[in-house]
């Protein structure tokens, strides 16, 4: 069964692939999968922090709202501050991060709720920052302090490079690391893990405030490409990245995944969006499919030995 859920979501990107590059032959072009793929970073980057959580047995549901505000810092404050604006804007996910973990743990309620209701703060800290309204971005600013998101390398389009880099990052992390061992363990065991001696709540704490942080992250990467930021920027992101885990084969019951996994989901989220776009599907119709997508995913992906009810 592990060998089907590591090999079926490449087996399915491949069939989409086909299928669209069918629809219109242009799709095969090498320009044309380095534009998609440079398209689908910001969902990637905002799912890899998500991942870290699903992987351990919660959801985040602040992700959408935390990159809106980071996009809002950013724009704001990159007049005044020059490039400290970019750590400004990532050190607000990472408090909001925080601020989810110790809800969730002090108060003792499921994620769904604290993440849902840090959500909510982080909107109307979003639009406190941006007076409530969309924040431009001066060209000139971002030549100077945002080609590294928006510029190319060796050819290459640098959010591929950004990308590529937290890849690298997050997965040695999950893969190599103590604390992406304790991630998968609180996932597959939280007992177990907690009658070995080790700190659960830290490790909680600290893998909401990674899912903050690349949340925040993405949001930057969203306004320095968009030239703007605005509390509701990455409004329609909260699904598909949500899909994109779990397509990506990441159980939602926890303790199986990783992150290259999760940019294999990102990436079929994102041809089945383009397929869509050119057969003429709104957006609205979209996000119906991806709750469709995302259901069948879940049944394919959790574990029901964790689950003895299903309420």
């Amino acid at each position: 069964m592990e060998h089907i859920r590591t090999m079926l979501p490449p087996a399915v990107l491949v069939g989409m692939v086909l299928i669209v590059g069918l629809y219109d032959p242009t799709f095969f072009s090498l320009s044309n999968f380095e534009t998609v793929i440079s398209d689908t970073m910001s969902l990637f980057l905002m799912a890899t922090g998500l991942t870290l959580v699903i992987m351990m047995g919660g959801i985040d549901l602040s992700v959408q709202a935390v990159a809106s505000m980071a996009s809002c810092i950013l724009a704001v404050y990159l007049p005044e501050l020059g490039f400290l604006a970019i750590p400004l804007a990532v050190l607000g996910g990472t408090i909001a991060g925080f601020l989810s973990g110790f809800v969730s743990i002090a108060l003792r309620i499921p994620s769904f709720i604290a993440t849902l209701a840090a959500g909510g703060l982080v909107t109307s800290a979003a639009y406190w920052f941006s007076d409530t309204r969309s924040v431009d971005i001066a060209e000139d600013l971002t030549g100077r302090y945002l080609n590294w998101s928006v510029g190319t390398t060796a050819g290459i389009s640098n959010d591929i490079w950004v990308g590529a880099v937290f890849l690298l990052i997050l997965g040695v992390l999950l893969g190599a690391t103590p604390f992406g061992r304790y991630v998968r363990a609180v996932g597959a065991q939280e007992r177990a893990v907690i009658a070995s001696g080790i700190n659960v709540n830290r490790v909680k704490i600290a893998t909401f405030m990674l899912s903050g942080t690349m949340a925040a992250v993405a949001g930057v990467m969203m306004a320095a490409r968009l030239g703007s930021g605005s509390p509701t920027l990455a409004n329609e992101f909260l699904l598909p990245a949500i899909a994109a885990v779990i397509v990506g084969g990441t159980a939602i019951t926890g303790g199986v995944g990783s992150i290259w996994r999760t940019l294999v989901g990102a990436l079929i989220i994102q041809v089945v969006r383009i397929g869509m776009t050119f057969m003429g599907v709104s957006v609205f119709i979209q996000q119906i499919i991806f709750g469709f997508i995302l259901v069948a995913a879940v049944a394919v992906t959790m574990d029901r030995k964790k689950i003895l009810v299903i309420k």
